[in-house]
């Protein structure tokens, strides 16, 4: 050993702290194989982030390679801190989905409010300035008053840094069910804008080029906040604060800011955030993907505490922090920039080409080690995995109507997954900028115009936990399936999603079959589509005492409208035909009807044909861009007479329905959650039935509105009046606890 090599921990201390970060034994044995000696604890620090599952994704890649990434209108696929598209015009989105699960669970505020902020620094360090965020929630039971608790704090999270912050909060969507009891979901999406040649990646290059720091100082805040994101959670887990991340919107403002002023001159050669493994995953990436050396000092890095060891700046996630590779010579030009807005900026390092990272504090060499490991050959696992069983179609003439029609929609409306989420998105500026054209409620996407633009950007997330719990194939197909929907019924051409993988623990072959059907699923769908993955996260070990959460592949979709004005709204206006469009069989598997009113939870969920997907798609947003359609809503859960009803209540106009066709149950008509489906609200039905014909598209007259009630034959109805003070009084009764 050199007199400048790191000093090695004790070795049995070794082997039981290894155990302790997360490393299985026959890991740390391949670490002690890289090293050929016992490694310090900053270095087993470094290896224990970079090959958490979190950072690796060690279980998931093998699968996640099947998934469809390319496409001619993208520009960036997987790999870089977001995925870009090309929108036209000069002009690219940039967009990615996140989670922070485990934080929200322990400190709800923080950790929401940090996922978020965790987002935004993955899209602007692209290039791009942010415009819209988005999220996508799992709680559990919203009665309970834990459960309250969480839910209060992440909405007030996500709602108080999204403000502060001044990007809107456009869409999203909310699920409840016992299984995220002890493992609530907190997703957050953030879509941004940049010039389609200005394209700002983390691959470092340069022989001697500064590694600069800058945004907020370093704490202690965070530390191991990967590792606890590969971990089953126990009994003890809410003591696990201190690994959460501490937030501050205004400083995250003023970053953003500085790093665009900086990004329209020359001087970044390449640019990453510090997000989960801070310091650590930030200088290891770039300086991996570049196929360089770095070397850093970390006496200079800027430091909020006193007596910071290497090890706890090196693992610290302290937010709102970046890390640069600037041109030789922009130094101080950078400097002038962050000092202007009030920010620190350090130079702690310097690009070499030896491809090692090396690093040193006081003096001393607290690690030296081969950046190939840590950054590409973290260890690849193909788990064992099985199949889930599938269920049986559930033949509808053979579940009795326990309620009746009205008092079953009634029912449906005011349940937790189909209540009114007013609650919930009046906490959040949907629109702060001026730039948000359909905000939440208002439309199945929603829509943001770009500025000084005709055009505009549609955005969704969707994902059906139930059916991927029945199927994760299926499920996995019907939430790509349902984003492209929704962002075509609005008008706008689907482009490409991002996805976050919500799963249980992979070492378990049920889990790991999830995740690979799921998976398999979600590929056809994009194939089908034409709707390619360009970004995404995997967070598994969503576990709580070895119960796991459904499976939950979270899809964020985003499209374009060519003009803002085509795009349409769910409100229902009066005297309009309403038209179903695709075929309708009642399917009463894994619905809400079945849940809700039959006290079922059970049954193949509905199939996805992805060739009348398309089809009744296309046709859809053909008829909308002719400027034909005045609302439009797709079918998804509750069924079409829920689909009905929210268009009623969004538009606050009744409708009168015509009878069911022979030979359906009439609860599996209303009820059934048959995919492929839209309602559209046109002043005359005639024309568009008879394109739909010629199309070969599936397509009926449904009613007409009007009025003050939905009425039903033969002679039922119910005010929407009735249906929307049921609608609007769930959450808030939930949360003051009634």
């Amino acid at each position: 050993m050199t007199a400048d090599a790191p000093i090695p921990l004790d070795a049995d201390r070794a082997t039981q702290l290894a155990a302790e970060f997360g490393l299985k034994p026959e890991e740390y044995d391949r670490v002690l194989g890289i090293l050929g000696r016992v490694p310090s604890l900053t270095e087993l620090g470094l290896f224990s982030v970079m090959w958490s599952e979190h950072c690796s994704y060690k279980s998931s890649r093998v699968w996640l390679r099947e998934l469809p990434t390319r496409a001619p209108w993208v520009i960036q696929g997987p790999g870089e801190n977001a995925g870009v598209i090309d929108i036209g015009e000069g002009l690219a989105a940039v967009f990615k989905m996140e989670s922070h699960n485990h934080p929200s669970f322990i400190e709800p505020y923080q950790g929401a409010a940090t996922g978020v902020g965790g987002i935004l620094r993955d899209v602007f360090t692209m290039g791009a300035r942010p415009i819209a965020n988005l999220n996508a929630l799992r709680f559990g039971d919203p009665a309970v008053p834990r459960m309250q608790r969480i839910i209060d704090g992440v909405v007030r999270g996500i709602g108080g840094y999204g403000n502060c912050v001044g990007v809107p909060t456009v869409g999203g969507e909310v699920n409840f069910h016992p299984a995220f009891d002890g493992n609530p979901l907190v997703n957050a999406m953030t879509v941004g804008i940049a010039r389609s040649d200005r394209i700002f990646t983390a691959a470092a290059t340069g022989t001697g080029n500064p590694v600069v720091y800058v945004g907020s100082k370093t704490g202690r805040d965070g530390i191991h906040g990967a590792t606890m994101a590969s971990a089953e959670f126990s009994a003890d887990s809410e003591e696990k604060r201190p690994t959460v991340q501490i937030g501050d919107p205004f400083a995250e403002k003023l970053l953003i800011e500085a790093c665009l002023e900086l990004m329209a001159t020359d001087a970044i050669v390449a640019i990453q955030d510090m997000g989960a493994a801070g310091l650590t995953s930030s200088s290891v990436e770039m300086a991996g993907k570049g196929g360089m050396g770095i070397d850093l000092v970390l006496d200079a890095v800027p430091q909020r505490e006193t007596g910071m060891t290497a090890y706890e700046m090196m693992l610290s996630e302290s937010q709102e922090r970046m890390l640069m590779i600037l041109k030789p010579g922009r130094e101080a030009a950078a400097e002038a920039i962050f000092t202007k807005w009030e920010l620190d900026f350090a130079v702690i390092g310097r690009l070499t080409d030896t491809g090692r990272i090396v690093i040193r504090h006081r003096g001393a060499v607290e690690a030296d080690i081969p950046l190939a490991p840590l950054e590409s050959e973290a260890p690849l696992y193909r788990r064992p995995t099985a199949e889930t069983p599938k269920q049986p179609v559930i033949d509808a003439a053979a579940v009795p109507d326990p309620l009746g029609i009205t008092a079953a929609l009634e029912r449906l409306v005011a349940c937790p997954d189909l209540c009114s989420r007013r609650w919930i998105w009046d906490q959040y500026d949907s629109m702060v900028g001026g730039q948000t054209a359909r905000r939440p409620g208002a439309a199945d996407a929603a829509v943001v115009r770009i500025e000084d633009h005709r055009r505009a950007l549609a955005m969704t997330t969707d994902c059906t936990p139930r059916y991927c719990q029945a199927d994760p194939e299926e499920g996995g197909r019907q939430a790509v399936a349902e984003a492209w929907r929704n962002l075509t019924a609005v008008g706008a051409r689907p482009l490409a999603i991002t996805d976050n993988m919500n799963f249980g623990n992979p070492e378990k072959p049920e889990i790991m079959g999830q995740f690979a059907a799921a998976v398999r699923g979600m590929a056809s769908a994009c194939l089908a589509l034409d709707f390619p993955v360009v970004s995404g996260n995997v967070s598994l070990y969503n576990e709580t005492e070895g119960r796991a959460i459904l499976p939950t592949p979270a899809i964020g979709g985003v499209g374009v409208l060519e003009d803002v004005v085509q795009a349409v709204g769910l409100a229902l206006p009066a005297g309009c035909d309403l038209v179903l469009v695709g075929e309708t069989h009642g399917w009463l598997g894994q619905s809400l009807w079945l849940r809700e009113v039959a006290g079922r939870e059970e049954g193949a969920p509905p199939p996805v044909d992805l060739a009348a997907e398309r089809r009744n798609g296309d046709f859809v947003r053909t008829r909308i861009l002719a400027g034909e359609v005045r609302a439009c809503h797709d079918c998804a859960d509750g069924g079409l007479l829920v689909t009905v009803a929210e268009m009623a209540m969004a538009g606050g106009i009744g409708a009168t329905l015509a009878a069911p066709p022979p030979g359906i149950p009439p609860h599996a008509w209303w009820f059934g959650e048959d995919q492929s489906r839209y309602v559209l609200a046109l002043p005359d039905a005639a024309p568009l039935l008879a394109a739909a014909r010629a199309a070969g598209v599936p397509a009926l007259r449904l009613g007409r509105s009007g009025g003050g009630a939905l009425v039903l034959p033969p002679g039922e109805s119910i005010s929407v009046g009735a249906l929307s003070a049921a609608h609007e009084a769930t959450l808030p009764a939930l949360m003051m606890g009634d």
